[in-house]
This record gives structure tokens, C-alpha cells and sequence, in this order.
């Protein structure tokens, strides 16, 4: 039999087992998770889309992340059930959500005595899907929604409103060359209906959506092919959503179909409605185009569609989508419920604009606007001013730690902060403040007063310009 090992070999082994349990911080694929920077600068485009929503008449809502299974997954099947976060907890199903409709969707039906229509809602949230994680797409991300619910009926001026939100939003955030895409599912339903194709109508459909991505020849060969569509058919619909020139032009050429089928006329009605309102709601006509060929792939639109495009960035595909639906909660209760509603896909915009080098630079990302320095061991006199600055809405960080001197401007380096103030035994006694800007190097020794109108004028200057670079 071989002896036990000494105490002393007993005490290192434990030691190394204690070493090796430490694990290896990382963050799972298909999560982001941003340095202070940027967001900062996620955060500002946040507070553009809420004060833009709210300049609407749209009231924030929140909904819970995680939900009961059978409530999420009311409509179920398909992509949607294959990538659901889903997970047992005691006797409990739930999962988490996978987009902020289908909770808006319970929210209204939970609530429906409670509010007021039509119900207006913007939401800035997290939502989960377990898809292949790849450059660009994300298994957590935003989503910034907003919609319109009706009780019953909701007017198409709704549907008119939503291009002039679109457009106010991406101006807002520094964007120009961007195109709000419309269409009307009515139109198309009806057109393929004129065609008896009506039961292929929500395939056909979905595959015409795909025309930027794979091409007409693609779209021919599995109209004829996977959907049985023939030859001469399908050269009908690639010519008829070809269709394009100025907005007035397009719908003077669908008059050619109207009063051969109910649907169709009421989509062409609806679209004309559209796009009569945009000069009154501000929308230039260079940023909005009719395109046949917006469909939206989902089923539940069933009226106006849109999908908004940066000019210059093809690539990335449609920023912000969505469209008219007839009834919102049909899962959860009896009541007509119609809406519209657009969504953004904010993580990956965010992800896909940084990458692109389009996020401004000199906007500033840092904590705090003012960072004190105190040089007398009684902190009064920096507290009673780190206080006053904040009354006056300016972010304003005390550094009291034991650090050299360079090592304390280093800090405010660092972070970015504009503007250092040191108050000493000098600045104390004759009531002033010296304030340095870190940026041009500019200091001054003024009455606390003038030192604070001297902080904001100078970040009213930095904070000019927009969080995109257009």
C-alpha cells in the first residue's frame, strides 16, 4: 500500500484546485455587450427615438421578458417554436419573448377595459430568438416598435402618419439619403387574384420579397418551379411588380386593373390615401417611393407595408419594417383589434452603422461633463459646487482619491470628461473657480456663476451635430 501524501503536498494540490476553478469571463455568441463609449451612444440613439415617438402622441409601455409558454406561443408553429428561449422553472413553462407584438398583442387583450383608443404605444426592449448567431445578427437585441390599435375600425390616416414618423426619426438620428419603400398587401392580393392565384398568393408573395436578395431570374424559376406558377404568369407578375417612376406615375398605371376586383380597388384607394397626405405630414417626396414589390413576408399584414432602406448602404438591408394588420389579439380575445405598426431592429442597425464607420465620433460619450478636484483637505467648498453644477444640469464627478496630479487629468482623458475645475485655498478664498478646457487647453478663474454659464455654452457647442453621420 503507498503512504498518504504530507500535509504540506495536501495544502498545494487544494491550492491549485482553487486557482484552476476560476472561470474564464466571456460573453455568449450572439450577445453584445458594448464598452462605455458606445453606449453611450447606443443610449443617445435611444433618447432620439423616445423623444421622437412621443413628439406622435405615443405613450412608452413595457412588457415583461419573460412569459408563460402558452400565452407567447398562442399563434405558434413554425420558425417560431424552433427559436424560442423555452425553459421549465418548478412547474412552470415559460420562455422568453421573442418580439415586442405578440406582447403587445396580451397586453391590449389583458387590458382592453383599462385603456383608451386608439391605443398608441412606442417600446424600446430586449427580445431573445436562438437563431445561428453571424456578423450582424443577434441572438439578444432591441427592438424599438411602435403601433396603433384601433377598437373595431382604425382610420387609414394612421397608415398615412407612420412615412412622416419614419422620416422624422432617421432625420433626427442624422440620416438623409434613406427611402421609406410602400405598398399595399390589398393590391397584391387582388392582383393575384385577377390572375386565379389567390391560394398561392401569401407564397407567391413571400417569394417576390426576396427579389433584392436573389434576383428576378430566381424568383421566376421558383415561382414555375416549388409553386407550379405558370411561364406566362409569372412574366405577369415580375412586369407588374416591376412596375416604378414617381409615386403619381405608379398608381396612374395600376388604374389599368382597377374595377375587375373589389380588394384590389380598396388596396389602390388606400395607397392613393397614402401617399395624397406625405407633403402635409412633411415627408419629402425623394424619401418615399411606392414599390410594388414590398410584401413583408409575415401573414398578419393585410393593408399598407413598408420597409425603409439607406441609399447608400444597400447591404444592410430594410432598417425599419412593418404594416397594417386586422386584428392584433385574435389569439387572446373575440374583439376586433386592427393596428399598424413599424419596427426597428436597433441592435443590429447600431452593430452594422459602427461598422460602417457611420457613428459620429465627436459627439461626446463620457460620464460626466465636470470632473472636480479639490485641492484642500476641508471637501466643502467642492461638494457645495459639484452640487450647484448639478442643479444645473451638468454631470459632475468629485475625485477625491489618493492619486498624483497627472494621474487624475489622465483620468478625465481618458473618459472624455470637457472640463476639469480646481478649487484650492486661492479659489476658495476669493470665491472663484478655476475651470480648464481639456480640449483647447483654455483656462479661466471665474465667480461660480460665470463658470457654469462658461460649462454649458461650451457643451451646447460639443453636443451640435447628430449621432449618425449622414
Amino acid at each position: 500500500m503507498g503512504s498518504s501524501p504530507p500535509l504540506d503536498t495536501l495544502w498545494i494540490l487544494k491550492k491549485r484546485s482553487s486557482v484552476m476553478a476560476k472561470q474564464t469571463p466571456r460573453t455568449l455568441s450572439g450577445f453584445m455587450e458594448l464598452l462605455p463609449a458606445p453606449q453611450r451612444q447606443m443610449e443617445r440613439i435611444m433618447e432620439i427615438l423616445r423623444e421622437t415617438y412621443s413628439l406622435y402622441g405615443f405613450t412608452p409601455l413595457d412588457t415583461p421578458v419573460i412569459e408563460s409558454s402558452e400565452v407567447l406561443l398562442a399563434k405558434g408553429g413554425g420558425e417560431t417554436e424552433k427559436q424560442i428561449y423555452r425553459f421549465q422553472k418548478g412547474d412552470a413553462d415559460l420562455s422568453l419573448r421573442f418580439d415586442l407584438t405578440v406582447p403587445l398583442a396580451k397586453y391590449v387583450a389583458l387590458h382592453y377595459n383599462d385603456l383608451t383608443f386608439p391605443f398608441r404605444r412606442f417600446q424600446i426592449g430586449k427580445v431573445y430568438r436562438g437563431e445561428r448567431a453571424q456578423r450582424g445578427r443577434f441572438r439578444e437585441f432591441y427592438q424599438a416598435d411602435i403601433d396603433v390599435i384601433g377598437d373595431g375600425k382604425l382610420s387609414i390616416l394612421n397608415e398615412a402618419e407612420i412615412p412622416a414618423i419614419i422620416y422624422k426619426t432617421f432625420s433626427a438620428l442624422g440620416l438623409q439619403r434613406f427611402l421609406i419603400r410602400v405598398n399595399n398587401r390589398k393590391i397584391l392580393n387582388g392582383f393575384y387574384a385577377l390572375l386565379n392565384l389567390a391560394e398561392r398568393s401569401q407564397d407567391i408573395m413571400r417569394t417576390v420579397d426576396k427579389l433584392d436578395k436573389i434576383g428576378p431570374e430566381k424568383v421566376e424559376a421558383i415561382l414555375t418551379g416549388d409553386l407550379g406558377v405558370s411561364r406566362e404568369q409569372a412574366m405577369e407578375i415580375l412586369s407588374f411588380i416591376s412596375i416604378n417612376g414617381e409615386n403619381q406615375a405608379v398608381l396612374s398605371q395600376l388604374e389599368k386593373w382597377q374595377g375587375r376586383n373589389e380588394t384590389f380597388d380598396q388596396g389602390l384607394a388606400e395607397l392613393k390615401t397614402v401617399v395624397k397626405y406625405l407633403g402635409g405630414f412633411g415627408v419629402p417626396a425623394e424619401n418615399f417611393a411606392v414599390d410594388l414589390t414590398i410584401a413583408r413576408g409575415l401573414d398578419y399584414y393585410t393593408g399598407t407595408v413598408y420597409e425603409t432602406v439607406l441609399l447608400d448602404h444597400p447591404e444592410i438591408g430594410s432598417v425599419c419594417s412593418g404594416g397594417r394588420y386586422d386584428n392584433l389579439a385574435e389569439y387572446y380575445t373575440d374583439k376586433q383589434l386592427p393596428g399598424v405598426g413599424i419596427s426597428i431592429g436597433l441592435t443590429r442597425l447600431f452593430y452594422v452603422l459602427g461598422e460602417q464607420g457611420m457613428l459620429n465620433p465627436e459627439l461626446p460619450t463620457a460620464p460626466a461633463d465636470v470632473l472636480i478636484l479639490p485641492m484642500t483637505e476641508d471637501l466643502s467648498a467642492a461638494i457645495a459646487f459639484a452640487t450647484e453644477l448639478r442643479e444645473n444640469g451638468i454631470r459632475s464627478q468629485l475625485h477625491c482619491e489618493e492619486k498624483k496630479f497627472k494621474q487624475k487629468i489622465s483620468y478625465a482623458d481618458k473618459l472624455g470628461i470637457p472640463y476639469v475645475v480646481f478649487l484650492g485655498e486661492d479659489e476658495i478664498r476669493d470665491g472663484v473657480a478655476a475651470c480648464k478646457d481639456l480640449a483647447t487647453g483654455e483656462q479661466t478663474k471665474l465667480d461660480p456663476k460665470a463658470t457654469i454659464y462658461r460649462i454649458k455654452a461650451g457643451l451646447d457647442a460639443r453636443n451640435r451635430g447628430f449621432v449618425i453621420k449622414g
